[in-house]
């Protein structure tokens, strides 16, 4: 298990993008926002766990990173802020749950998120793919 607080948000990043690249599933302790009896938001966090297999990273508008994932548990679509992410656990084993189609995801309201699209090489380590991410980020 690693703890985010021990380590770069860089190395984290790096080290979930490998498990993207390696398409192995991920247990994360991650502190999610609570809601009361009605479903409404409390403000409080609250920390859960889950194992959930990542597809792919974007920032928020607000330039949060997150990562897009199917939650193991319940089979869905998750969004993921890193700056959240107490630990995780990469695993090796392979992913189980089928995406959603392209079009199924993008037809979800963006909810005053926005996308930043960065084009690398393939072959291109993840290591040198955080640097390309980052200097997308900071233009």
């Amino acid at each position: 298990m690693r703890h985010t607080n021990r380590e770069t948000t860089t190395r984290t990043l790096t080290r979930l993008i490998k498990a993207l690249d390696n398409q192995h599933p991920v247990t994360i302790t991650y502190l999610k926002e609570g809601k009361d009896e009605n479903g409404k938001r409390t403000g409080h966090l609250v920390e859960t766990i889950r194992t959930v297999e990542i597809y792919d990273f974007y920032v928020s508008a607000a330039g949060d990173i997150l990562a897009k994932a199917m939650d193991r548990e319940s089979g869905e679509h998750r969004d993921f802020r890193i700056d959240r992410l107490i630990s995780y656990t990469v695993h090796r084993t392979a992913y189980l749950i089928e995406r959603p189609a392209v079009s199924e995801l993008k037809a979800r309201p963006a909810c005053g998120l926005a996308t930043v699209t960065v084009l690398y090489p393939v072959d291109v380590p993840a290591t040198r793919r955080v640097q390309i991410l980052a200097d997308a980020l900071a233009a």
